[in-house]
């Protein structure tokens, strides 16, 4: 799942160095996405997992994401 991520989050903003993120990694505080970016890898994990986000969710690292998409697959 992490690896899927990492590839969103490229394709998101190319200046991420894949290899410093983890799940513990910080979207906002060590990712530096703002509000848009947020937004575009909100709709690049919807696309790439085949779902739509029904209710706001807030994820503050990108095991966060991991979770939540693991969750769904339930």
């Amino acid at each position: 799942m992490l690896e899927q991520l990492k590839t969103i989050l490229a394709k998101v903003n190319k200046k991420i160095d894949m290899n410093t993120v983890t799940n513990d990694t910080r979207l906002i505080e060590d990712l530096g996405l703002d509000s848009l970016s947020i937004m575009l890898f909100a709709m690049e994990i919807e696309a790439a997992f085949g779902f739509r986000f029904t209710e706001p969710v807030k994820f503050v690292t990108v095991g966060d994401v991991c979770t939540y998409l693991e969750n769904l697959e339930k």
